[in-house]
């Protein structure tokens, strides 16, 4: 069952869990699913409307980004409004394959249903290196990580 608004604390805790879930199966035909026809979404500065638009951007976006592994936690909710921060660690096909970290804040509005309709993402990537990895092959569930407090 999905989680609809208004959210409770448990809900808003599920809903970006599922996210996140979705997310790391770095699969745009199935992830384009959990979004309106006509959502409407900003990602660092592209800006984007419908399953077409978003799946197209997606494709493009896990082409470069390799080896992509995410983790989301709830920072605020609201009503139909989620807020949540993230981290994700990949390999930059465009850069030598170097290793990244992106930080970012996500702001998400839901229809009645539950399905999101606005998505707003800000983030910022830094070369972190295999040494500077937390979610490495040995990590099976990116939720089991310490994100240290100083990455907060």
């Amino acid at each position: 069952m999905v989680p609809k608004p208004p959210f409770t604390l448990e809900s808003a805790k599920q809903k970006v869990k599922l996210a996140q879930a979705l997310w790391n199966t770095r699969d745009p035909s199935r992830v384009v699913n959990g979004y309106t026809a006509t959502s409407i979404w900003r990602n660092r500065d592209h800006f984007l409307r419908g399953h077409t638009e978003i799946k197209s951007f997606l494709t493009t976006k896990w082409a470069r980004e390799r080896s992509y592994r995410l983790r989301k936690e709830l920072f605020s909710f609201h009503d139909n409004k989620i807020a949540v921060q993230f981290w994700y660690e990949y390999q930059d096909a465009q850069d030598k394959m170097r290793w990244k970290r992106c930080y970012g804040i996500e702001h998400w509005t839901f229809d009645t249903e539950g399905v999101m309709e606005k998505r707003m993402m800000s983030g910022n990537d830094v070369e972190i290196g295999e040494e500077g990895r937390w979610f490495g092959e040995r990590v099976d569930d990116v939720d089991t990580v310490t994100i240290p407090s100083g990455h907060f």
